[in-house]
């Protein structure tokens, strides 16, 4: 029996490790990928995407670790339209950004996640929320009111560049990166003012997944690594915990040098990525639409 299990483990994981390769990319779910616009200069390292809610059609995004704390609100050619900075807040290592419920059931919230620890130096991490602002006539504004949850994973300090919430549910997910396999973190809807520990329950045959993105419908779920989009489709409604451990397809993919980013659009007609700028090459806002 032990050598069957082994012998099991060992199909599983040169199956997994096989699909992770992702040579071979199914382009009958979307189109490839087309160009919106260039982000600008000050949006050179982004990490994390989110379609807005109060703002239709726009996106959330932000830089990562070495720059200010600053939220940007782009539209569908990749200019800036708004920058939210928040107050007295440092940019640790800002990593992902989703909107989910908090704690007034009428409004929509922006979770910014402060999850990147390349070093393993950080045994909390950060993640900061606050009410979905709306576009005004000014360019910048100032977030001084939000909260700051506290989490410390189970099982160590690992980097995390990968944060989404459950439609319905707004449980949280958080996925590591530098793991042979990475690991899947939930952490129950409503969140504690205090220090939270989330509960390890998967681990995935991935490596530096870098982001991911639920579906509005949450029937549907991205993550990517920088080489791979990982698609699965649940309508069965299983546990994200059982989803991820089928076979996911591989879907079309413009490889980026540093991307970082993706989000499903919130009317489920394709999916959005983005990509930092590198060598001199500027970001750009990718769109694959579905067939």
């Amino acid at each position: 029996m032990i050598r069957f299990k082994i012998y099991f483990a060992l199909i599983a994981l040169i199956f997994f490790s096989n699909c992770s390769k992702g040579k071979k990319s199914d382009s009958s779910l979307f189109e490839k990928g087309v160009s919106f616009g260039q982000v600008e200069d000050r949006l050179h390292e982004a990490s994390g995407l989110v379609e807005s809610v109060a703002n239709p059609k726009y996106l959330w995004t932000l830089n990562d670790s070495g720059n200010p704390a600053e939220v940007f609100l782009i539209d569908q050619t990749a200019k800036t339209k708004l920058v939210c900075k928040l107050a007295g807040i440092n940019n640790r290592d800002f990593e992902d950004i989703a909107i989910g419920a908090g704690p007034d059931s009428t409004k929509n919230y922006v979770y910014v996640a402060d999850i990147g620890d390349n070093l393993a130096r950080y045994k909390v991490k950060l993640i900061y929320r606050f009410v979905e602002p709306t576009i005004e006539a000014e360019k910048e504004i100032i977030i001084s009111t939000f909260d700051t949850l506290q989490i410390t994973l189970p099982d160590g300090v690992r980097d995390s560049e990968t944060l989404m919430l459950e439609p319905g549910s707004n449980d949280m997910y958080i996925v590591s990166k530098l793991e042979d396999s990475v690991r899947v973190y939930r952490l129950e809807y409503p969140f504690s003012n205090q220090v939270m520990v989330p509960n390890h329950v998967a681990t995935i045959p991935y490596y530096k997944i870098v982001a991911g993105s639920f579906s509005t419908t949450g029937t549907e779920v991205l993550l990517k690594d920088y080489d791979n989009i990982y698609y699965w489709n649940n309508e069965a409604r299983l546990p994200l915990a059982k989803l991820l451990l089928q076979k996911p397809t591989i879907l079309l993919y413009e490889r980026e040098k540093q991307g970082e980013s993706i989000a499903w659009a919130r009317d489920g007609s394709g999916y959005y990525t983005l990509s930092e700028k590198v060598d001199g090459k500027t970001g750009r806002l990718l769109f694959y639409k579905r067939r």
